[in-house]
């Protein structure tokens, strides 16, 4: 960094430091390669004497029961899920059930490999805090075996001197107590489709036996029909799948209050998030009748194809999940604005993977149009360029953290100021980064990285929660005079 930066840049490294822990395991349904092989572990299961049965369920209970909540009710639900595969119609004991479930249960630990990448936003609660000091929700990325995300939850405090403490995670982690899908609009729907370029004869079938507002389970029996009306047609199958792929990307997650914010754990559910929920940019929005909804843009992973969805939230106990649509719904690190602009909602993206754009749309769920914004202008950003969260309103403009890739593929972040009114016109620009790794944080899973994906301000400062090197995460504090001083206006 030139010295004459460096002066006015006062960046405190205050910890603390969170790490990942491979304790935390989740339950998982543990699906065996083929149905024939689950039609045989299931016969060995009923054929053991119901003496065994009971002594065998003993012996796994002693050793997982203090591991999770409501292990023998998963066990249930996934007999439930298994019934079918049963030989007979004979009565099946309590004990018998759950040791099905439990054949068929395995542990994830959800955060073994990676904690990072965390997106900080005030709590919805701030009963109880002392003045001066406000209580936030910490989003995490956390990443185990498979390299499968998910979104995981820390609560803290910032206090009047920004001192930030993190309060200590439970034990366990906890799935929604509930995964529903609300009706879906078929006007909607369909544009979807058409910009996924499933517009053929089977589609129009599907969609002209739908009302106006559907069920899955009314798609699900549409779809069916077609099927069996287009058998022997040349790739009807992917066309139809894909509809029903689009539904259930279009979800609702709902925990139990009394599940702790540290245990509920936001796992890949739909077809598109199935090996990864990547990267929640958190954002409180506050609508122009003053009220603020949580949303956070993410990535949606499905081991071939990246695809950038919407979470909504107003309480962080019920998570509505949505696509997100338009020609310019593509690549990754979209980021919102807090609050409309213009009368019109205001994104950051990335379509191309070097540089930022800047979207507008009178929808939110709907993109058509997008600018440059920012390119690599300086070294350590010459590979690319992405944001690091929402842009944040001061009364100077938006502040906008970015990342930039340097060589050896250092990660830096940086720092960018929009006008108020005006976000296409940057107004100013850090030209070197505002943090880079320190020799300690250099080491992990990706070595060479900072990374963020939302920061806030308290009291003047900016309180930037980061990633090391895709393994652990921390926090910095900086004024936020420092770095709209060292900033070059343009």
């Amino acid at each position: 960094m030139k010295n004459n930066e460096a002066d006015l840049l006062r960046v405190r490294h205050t910890g603390p430091l969170l790490k990942s822990d491979s304790a935390r395991v989740l339950l998982r349904a543990f699906n065996p390669t083929t149905e024939q092989r689950s039609l045989q572990i299931i016969a060995r299961i009923c054929a053991l004497p119901e003496e065994e049965v009971r002594s065998e369920l003993a012996r796994i209970l002693r050793e997982f029961s203090d591991r999770h909540r409501g292990l023998q009710a998963y066990w249930l639900r996934r007999f439930e899920q298994l019934k079918a595969l049963l030989l007979t119609d004979s009565p099946v004991s309590e004990e018998r059930k759950l040791l099905i479930g439990a054949y068929f249960t395995q542990e994830y630990a959800l955060e073994g490999a990676a904690l990072f990448n965390p997106s900080l936003v005030w709590h919805p609660d701030q009963s109880g805090v002392s003045p001066g000091s406000q209580r936030f929700v910490l989003s995490l990325r956390a990443t185990g075996e498979g390299h499968i995300s998910s979104i995981a939850f820390r609560t803290g405090i910032v206090d009047a001197t920004n001192h930030i403490t993190v309060e200590e995670a439970t034990r366990f982690v906890t799935s929604p107590a509930s995964v529903s899908y609300p009706p879906y609009e078929r006007t909607l729907f369909e544009r979807k489709l058409h910009e996924m370029d499933h517009r053929d004869d089977l589609v129009a079938s599907v969609l002209s036996t739908l009302k106006e507002q559907f069920t899955l389970d009314e798609l699900k029996t549409s779809v069916s029909l077609v099927q069996r009306q287009s058998r022997g047609i040349l790739g009807s199958a992917p066309q139809l799948n894909s509809m029903l792929t689009l539904a259930r990307a279009n979800y609702v997650a709902t925990f139990l209050p009394e599940q702790p914010l540290s245990e509920r754990v936001l796992f890949p559910t739909s077809p598109t998030e199935i090996n990864g929920i990547e990267d929640a940019r958190f954002v409180a929005f506050r609508d122009d009748d003053g009220k603020t909804t949580y949303y956070a843009t993410y990535t949606a992973y499905d081991g071939k194809v990246t695809m950038p969805q919407l979470l909504q939230t107003n309480d962080f106990l019920s998570f509505e999940m949505t696509t997100l649509n338009g020609p310019e719904i593509h690549n990754k690190g979209m980021a919102l604005f807090p609050r409309r602009i213009n009368g019109r909602y205001a994104m950051l993206s990335r379509q191309d993977n070097e540089n930022i754009f800047l979207m507008c749309s009178d929808h939110l769920h709907f993109w058509y149009t997008k600018e440059v914004l920012l390119k690599p202008t300086y070294p350590w950003e010459y590979v690319q360029m992405g944001n690091c969260g929402s842009p944040i309103e001061t009364d100077a403009g938006w502040l906008v953290l970015t990342h930039g890739v340097g060589p050896m593929r250092q990660y830096a972040i940086g720092a960018i100021l929009l006008d108020k009114d005006d976000p296409s016109h940057v107004i100013g620009r850090l030209h070197e980064p505002l943090l880079t790794p320190l020799p300690q944080e250099r080491e992990g899973y990706v070595p060479n990285v900072v990374y963020s994906c939302g920061a806030q301000l308290h009291h003047d400062e900016l309180i930037l929660p980061y990633a090391m090197s895709d393994s652990t995460s921390s926090f910095a504090v900086i004024p936020l005079t420092d770095i709209l001083g060292a900033m070059k206006l343009t």
